[in-house]
């Protein structure tokens, strides 16, 4: 796995803040939190462009006559029909039903790209791998090959579009080839900010040249180059979870608040089913990912990951903060997602949070969002 960016270069020039991005056991990459300054990176995600760099992202390519059919076998999601072009959001578990890794697959007709976690690509490699026999499917880390950086903002089309000479249509959930400065990049549609939002897979000795070139392409769009902090607060305000933050290894998916997005509940059999379909028949997790609206009686109370929740007369917390900011898009009031057990994940349940300022009221949201895709645009 490669530790450093292969736009780290042009990132230094333009005074970004790196941090290491890592769990544990794992070797940390480095990753840039902020590069021409929070505020006018948030404000040209939401008004124009930005341009970000994803060393955070790992790439595992599959390729082989038998790709569709035997990953069907084994991912919750429904594969059968996939076609060219598409991309499909699901989750690959062990066999007790947790979250071995949170994966967006894209078919592009003679080969499927699996985009996860950094630090799940090698751990996907090995365990789904196992399971090939006598399949037509190869399975390649391909992470240290492959670099990923994303545009998200209202003209991140047309970015692109002006990147490529030409219209690059894309619904969420396309996938296509296209040229950026000479170089073949693999673009699907991923709406993680409530934007649209442009996922770009270069070769690691193109990323560089087509950095750069989407760089230039953005001058009349009012697009900034932007690092990971301004990504994370827009994510948080459209109610998307990130793999080893809201949920992570020790979940299993009606935990994730996205279980309906990558779950099929009437495909056939698949690594993990028994304990996702006994589950269901239950009908209640011990825990489940919600939203809360939060409010102080201190205007710059804080909450921040780990911080405790608790029901009125209960001494034990019943769940913690996992995703935490102050919402510039709500007027810079606080919001976050928190685990937090089922009995208490009803929307308009009142919570307490205990945090390092002090005490904050929590409501569970209906949903993850703290505002829908339009009203968060404005």
């Amino acid at each position: 796995m490669a530790t450093r960016s292969p736009n780290r270069k042009p990132l230094e020039e333009l005074g970004a803040i790196f941090m290491p991005y890592g769990v544990e056991g794992r070797e940390p990459v480095d990753v840039a939190q902020a590069v021409e300054g929070l505020g006018e990176e948030y404000a040209a995600l939401r008004e124009a462009c930005l341009l970000m760099d994803s060393p955070t992202r790992g790439t595992v390519e599959i390729t082989g006559a038998d790709r569709i059919g035997f990953l069907n076998n084994m991912v919750t999601q429904e594969l059968k029909g996939l076609r060219s072009g598409r991309s499909v959001r699901t989750f690959w578990l062990n066999r007790k039903g947790r979250i071995d890794a949170d994966l967006r697959l894209l078919e592009l007709g003679e080969r499927m790209w699996a985009d996860v976690d950094v630090h799940r690509a090698g751990v996907v490699l090995e365990t789904l791998g196992g399971y090939v026999f006598a399949e037509d499917v190869a399975i390649a880390d391909r992470t240290e090959h492959m670099h990923r950086m994303s545009l998200h903002g209202p003209r991140a089309e047309s970015v692109l579009a002006k990147a490529c000479a030409r219209e690059i249509p894309l619904e969420p959930g396309g996938a296509r080839e296209v040229e950026v400065a000479g170089a073949a990049v693999v673009v699907d549609r991923q709406d993680s900010t409530g934007e649209a939002g442009l996922e770009l897979l270069a070769r690691a000795e193109d990323a560089a040249v087509v950095f750069g070139a989407l760089r230039d392409a953005g001058a009349e769009h009012g697009l900034r180059v932007g690092g990971w902090h301004a990504w994370n607060i827009a994510r948080i305000e459209a109610g998307w979870p990130v793999y080893y933050l809201d949920f992570g290894p020790d979940s299993i998916p009606q935990e994730t608040g996205v279980f309906a997005d990558r779950v099929s509940t009437t495909k056939g059999c698949y690594l993990g089913q028994e304990v996702v379909a006994r589950l269901q028949s239950l009908g209640k997790p011990k825990q489940r990912l919600v939203g809360l609206d939060l409010e102080s009686d201190e205007p710059r109370a804080e909450a921040m990951t780990g911080d405790l929740l608790y029901a009125e007369g209960q001494e034990k917390p019943v769940g913690a903060v996992t995703s935490a900011t102050r919402s510039p898009a709500l007027g810079d009031r606080a919001v976050a997602m928190a685990q937090v057990r089922y009995a208490q994940s009803e929307p308009g349940t009142q919570l307490t949070l205990r945090t390092g300022d002090g005490v904050m009221r929590a409501r569970v949201r209906e949903r993850l969002a703290a505002l829908p895709a339009a009203e968060i645009r404005g």
